[in-house]
């Protein structure tokens, strides 16, 4: 027996119970064979908990491809196609790329294009990654999705992981797996910044301004910044055969500088950087801005290959 207060009630007198059957639907009848094996008294409330599906987030299906040539000791990823990628903005659709590397070394990464609007992007590209046949056993190939955007942070919609020792080398792999929650960073941060590009082709002049840097290992403590512009002399028909590099250094008065992350723009870089460096050409006299993530310069080095015939033009006028 037990009591509400402001209530009476016995075994002999259950309460009363107003029900509104547009609210609850008629309960089925396998619950209802529930109900009346359970021994309980006539007034008892009974509540059940209904399981309508895992409540893990779906971020959609990615497939893939994988060829190891041993005689080159050439890993070939293919990235084929994604669908159901999960929405991350506002009006329902993504902005998705991939970027590949292979973990532990992650000398390299490389980026797919942008595809826009879209949640079933067919992207049809391949990468190589020279991996001796020794680290197949401790590598694994790591596909991130991300969704583009220009002037704020590229977030993951999640990815996949390859372990290369499990992989059968003895036919080329081709299959659809769903993407997982991304798992946490495998490097530091190394921070972001924000580039202005604008080229103007009849004076053969590039003005590379850098507006902003954010998330840096190390920033100054009056956590204030200003715009740099930096002026070169690109002829017209130089402007496709050349990259930029920036470097961003943490200054020291006391010890030597030590390179905090870098990024390279133009002809031989991809993904994003390639994005901004054809928009860019695309839209001449125009200041064109975007953030770019910071890598190290391991990274950057391996990936860039500096062009013997024509070196990086001369730098004529700094202004800040």
């Amino acid at each position: 027996m037990f009591s509400i207060p402001g209530t009476s009630m016995s075994p002999s007198s259950p309460p009363e119970f107003t029900s509104n059957s547009t609210l609850l639907p008629p309960p089925s009848s396998f619950i209802d064979q529930i109900l009346n094996a359970i021994p309980l008294p006539f007034w008892a409330i009974v509540t059940i908990l209904v399981d309508y599906g895992s409540t893990k987030k779906n971020r959609g299906k990615l497939l893939y491809s994988l060829m190891y040539i041993a005689a080159k000791t050439e890993l070939t990823v293919g990235i084929k196609q994604a669908m159901e990628l999960k929405a991350m903005d506002l009006g329902g659709q993504s902005d998705p790329y991939v970027k590949v590397h292979i973990h532990p070394s992650k000398t390299t990464t490389l980026e797919t294009r942008v595809h826009r609007s879209t949640l079933s992007p067919v992207f049809n590209e391949l990468f190589t990654f020279q991996v001796n046949k020794s680290m197949l056993g401790v590598s694994e190939v790591v596909m991130q999705v991300f969704d583009f955007n220009r002037f704020t942070k590229h977030h993951m919609i999640g990815e996949l992981r390859v372990d290369l020792s499990s992989v059968d080398w003895n036919h080329v792999i081709e299959e659809w797996q769903e993407l997982s929650e991304p798992l946490k960073s495998e490097d530091e941060d190394l921070g972001e910044i924000c580039l202005s590009l604008r080229y103007v082709p009849a004076g053969g002049r590039l003005t590379v301004v850098v507006l902003e840097a954010k998330n840096l290992k190390s920033m100054d403590i009056r956590g204030t910044s200003d715009p740099y512009s930096f002026n070169f002399d690109v002829p017209f028909d130089h402007i496709r055969r050349v990259n930029l590099v920036i470097s961003v250094w943490d200054h020291d008065a006391m010890t030597r500088n030590d390179t905090m992350g870098k990024i390279f723009l133009g002809s031989d870089a991809t993904g994003n950087q390639l994005l901004h460096w054809a928009d860019m050409l695309s839209n001449p006299r125009r200041p064109v801005g975007q953030w770019h993530t910071l890598l190290t310069a391991e990274q950057v080095n391996s990936s860039l290959v500096l062009k013997k015939k024509m070196g990086l033009p001369k730098r004529i006028s700094k202004q800040h």
